[in-house]
């Protein structure tokens, strides 16, 4: 029952925001918009059009929110082939609208069931397919649980349940505007009369949709808009209960379910039931000839399973302590396996991983799980995460995040010594433990509008191209654009010919940036120092800044055109 609540809480709230504008005239026009007859006359629309309309796109965009991904992995198709399939069909029904002979010809085909199920007579369920495929709302905090569940391809009654819900909350204020356009249609005498135009009207309304969706119009216009429901999303993200309901990444199944036995940094051993299986792993490396590894033939040896990825700053400062474990603990017993579980799309990259992993110095076996199916089998939500398994295969202790290492290590020691008593262990490992107190520093800074953090400019920041000024009085702890750039979902890049700038006020003592593409990054301090960083390739992690100690600064970036910027980070 919480999850449907929360669902079509979040679908209202959803519903109402800027979100739903690039949609809005072509659902209040084809909710009262006339069909057309054989003859070429206009035939009334049923009054069930609006229904009808409204029906179809909740259940196309349930189906594409919920297993888009899984379905375009399987067939191996392009990720975006669902929406620009939707915006064809959104022209091809426009123009059915406006020119009646097309849409006869396209109806041709399906003659042959009778001519009586081809007349449209105002179902419009075709119209809400489309609009469905190419409907994405604003990502809040329900949607984001909902994509990361499709995309794991962990899909159960709940998830269900909750894009059901969700799907349903956004359709209400948009059957309301349907409504609304049949009632207008109905009344007003002069609408009556000419049929034929609000035809062309709706027609004109879906092709501009399509136009615009192809050159990323609606994101330009919710940028120009206040997000008057961000209180409403913030809420729901910050309520403990929300946040318990929507951890869809913690699905538990048979193998995993007595996983939360163990107390996260616990310093004894815990008991927490068999390992869950490694599964769904797209690529080994470091194993002979790539082959698999099954943690059913590691049995008798101590496994350290370590998730991580490679442009993720909290990986970069604990990978060390691995790498050392490894290296000491590696002829007594200790099996360490590495799962890369990428945040970007750039991660999944086995030639990036490849050199990420030799940048540390790992030589452990590594399991690209590109579809976090492993990452969900553990029930995972952290870079990094170690899981400590014993000889038998049972999960033993289990740490979240950076630190810990000393307990870590101990239990290690005690159960390779419990494996084989007559081990000799040789001393443990004495790598500094860099992690940074707990609010130190600036929290790592992602630019891609998916997962943007700390932005603090005066501007909506949305996907798409768009023109930015630095503000007067910018936050602590914030990054502002100026000038022209076009902010995708992982990354800004500098829209026209001149430079981008970024302003970047920091509390650290390293600053990293995850940058790619090609050209050269000129940084300046606060006292106008200048380094010029050099980019080339794909992306990687580059150093702007390391002392000894944490301190307050700022950077000012000036990034060409063809250099893509995806986060920073800080310790």
């Amino acid at each position: 029952m919480d999850l449907i609540i929360i669902g079509l809480l979040g679908g209202l709230i959803t519903g109402i925001s800027p979100c739903i504008l690039p949609v809005l005239p072509v659902i209040f026009l084809t909710g009262g918009a006339q069909s057309a007859s054989y003859e070429g006359e206009a035939v009334p629309a049923k009054r069930s059009r609006p229904y009808f309309v409204i029906a179809g796109l909740v259940l196309s965009f349930t189906l594409v929110t919920l297993a888009g991904s899984l379905l375009l992995g399987l067939l191996n198709l392009p990720q975006d082939i669902i929406r620009w399939v939707g915006i064809a069909v959104l022209v091809v029904i426009g123009v059915g609208l406006i020119v009646p002979r097309f849409q006869h010809i396209l109806e041709r085909p399906f003659q042959r069931f009778g001519q009586r199920e081809v007349k449209n007579r105002g179902n419009g369920f075709g119209v809400g397919l489309a609009l469905g495929a190419v409907f994405v709302p604003c990502a809040g905090p329900v949607l984001a649980a909902i994509i990361v569940a499709g995309s794991t391809g962990q899909i159960g009654v709940g998830t269900v349940l909750l894009t059901v819900s969700f799907a349903i909350g956004v359709a209400v204020p948009l059957l309301v505007f349907a409504l609304a356009g049949r009632s207008v249609i109905e009344r007003i005498r002069a609408f009556r009369t000419k049929e034929r135009a609000l035809r062309i009207a709706a027609g004109v309304a879906m092709i501009a949709l399509a136009v615009g969706l192809v050159f990323n119009v609606p994101q330009a216009l919710q940028r120009l808009l206040p997000d008057y429901t961000a209180p409403l999303q913030e809420q729901i993200a910050d309520s403990e209960q929300v946040q318990d309901a929507l951890d869809l990444g913690g699905l538990v199944n048979d193998e995993n379910k007595d996983l939360d036995k163990c107390t996260n940094g616990a310093t004894e051993l815990e008991s927490c039931g068999t390992a869950p299986s490694i599964k769904g792993i797209q690529q080994w490396l470091n194993t002979p000839d790539g082959e698999a590894i099954d943690l059913k033939d590691l049995r008798g040896q101590v496994v350290l399973i370590d998730f991580w990825a490679y442009s993720c700053i909290n990986c970069q400062r604990s990978i060390p302590h691995v790498v050392a474990w490894d290296e000491t603990y590696r002829d007594a017993g200790l099996q360490v396996i590495g799962v890369h579980s990428p945040e970007y799309a750039f991660e999944k990259d086995p030639g990036n991983v490849a050199a990420g992993a030799r940048d540390f110095g790992i030589e452990y076996p590594v399991a690209l799980d590109n579809t976090l199916s492993t990452w969900t089998n553990y029930r995972n939500r952290y870079w990094p995460a170690h899981y400590l398994i014993d000889a038998e295969g049972t999960v033993r202790h289990i740490s979240f995040g950076e630190g810990n290492y000393a307990a870590t290590e101990a239990m290690i020691r005690e159960l390779l010594q419990d494996a084989d008593p007559d081990v000799e262990l040789p001393a443990a490992t004495d790598v500094k433990d860099e992690t940074p107190e707990v609010g130190a520093t600036t929290r790592e800074t992602f630019l891609g509008s998916s997962k943007d953090v700390n932005y603090g400019g005066g501007d909506e920041y949305r996907r798409g191209d768009g023109s930015f000024r630095f503000p007067e009085d910018q936050p602590d702890d914030s990054f502002a654009l100026d000038g022209d750039w076009t902010v995708d979902t992982q990354y800004v890049t500098p829209a026209g010919d001149d430079d981008g700038r970024i302003r970047l006020h920091y509390r650290a003592a390293e600053v990293r940036m995850v940058v790619a593409g090609s050209g050269e990054v000129v940084v300046r301090d606060a006292d106008g120092n200048a380094q010029t960083i050099r980019i080339d390739g794909t992306p990687r992690s580059y150093g702007l800044l390391e002392q000894d100690d944490i301190a307050k600064g700022t950077f000012t970036l000036e990034v060409p055109a063809g250099v893509e910027v995806y986060s920073f980070t800080f310790g």
